[in-house]
């Protein structure tokens, strides 16, 4: 455990945890992973404290063991059986047929394609693909279908899709406006990208540095979690984000790699308008 000097701020701030409330400011904690090289690891077999082979210690009969090995897990085939996981191949192959023209068909998508990402590109965000249940009255080892997610930023909808992997069809298509589903990966790293490219951002760039002595240029140099910002979590909710809920809004929790935590709680992004905005 070690204290950052918050210098711009004038104070010293100490945790263990986060909740998502609060304002842009480090926070020195005592790091999963950062304990004494000596500990034993967490289910590790309890001993008397005397190491095999030191003075003292029992002598045991028999060869050494030799270097412990990993096997190889099983080759995966390109397709799965009955209520097996999804596969690789499967999943890119359902993704791909969401998006397809006799796919899209099914849907009424915006003039271009499926819109807009987390990023600003063209395309739907992806958030993710799962094994669908089997249809009432079919076997497991029926047809074997995918439930497709994606996130359309130009029209705020969620976009579901079920894909029957057998016939390449998709079976079924839906849009909802005002569902927002837990953030994937890339729209947590979007918003950070937004965090740090906006005037908003000068005080995690501040923290970073006052605990690092390096500058910030990155989300890379940063491990970063969050979640959809929801207003009927909250007392007081600015203008600019009471489109949240319909709008795609997130708040992050970030921490330097091996490091200290950077208190962004307070800082909220809303990847539909691109727009960054301070709570609290």
């Amino acid at each position: 455990m070690y204290e950052i000097v918050r210098r711009h701020l004038g104070k010293v701030v100490a945790g263990t945890a986060m909740a998502v409330t609060g304002t842009a400011v480090a926070v020195a904690v005592a790091l999963p992973g950062s304990a004494g090289a000596d500990e034993v690891p967490r289910g590790a077999a309890a001993t008397d404290g005397t190491a095999p082979g030191a003075p003292g210690a029992p002598r045991t009969e028999g060869p050494e063991p030799g270097p412990a090995t990993l096997a190889s897990a099983p080759p995966e085939g390109a397709k799965g059986i009955g209520t097996d996981p999804l596969t690789d191949d499967e999943l890119k192959r359902a993704e791909a047929l969401a998006l397809t023209p006799p796919g899209a068909a099914l849907g009424t998508p915006p003039a271009g394609g499926w819109g807009r990402n987390a990023e600003g590109g063209r395309g739907p965000q992806r958030l993710g693909t799962e094994l669908a249940d089997p249809l009432p009255g079919e076997p497991a080892t029926g047809p074997r279908r995918a439930l497709v997610r994606f996130y359309d930023y130009a029209r705020d909808e969620l976009v579901t899709r079920t894909v029957n992997l057998d016939t390449g069809k998709v079976e079924r298509s839906g849009a909802q406006r005002g569902v927002q589903p837990s953030a994937h990966p890339e729209e947590l790293r979007a918003a950070l990208d937004l965090i740090l490219a906006s005037p908003l951002g000068k005080g995690v760039k501040e923290d970073y540095k006052d605990a690092t002595g390096k500058e910030l240029t990155s989300t890379g140099q940063l491990w970063f979690n969050g979640d959809v910002y929801r207003t009927y979590r909250e007392a007081n909710v600015p203008a600019q984000l009471r489109k949240c809920g319909e709008h795609r809004c997130l708040r992050l929790v970030t921490k330097i790699r091996n490091g200290s935590w950077i208190d962004t709680r307070d800082l909220i992004v809303d990847l539909s308008a691109r727009s960054v905005t301070r709570v609290g």
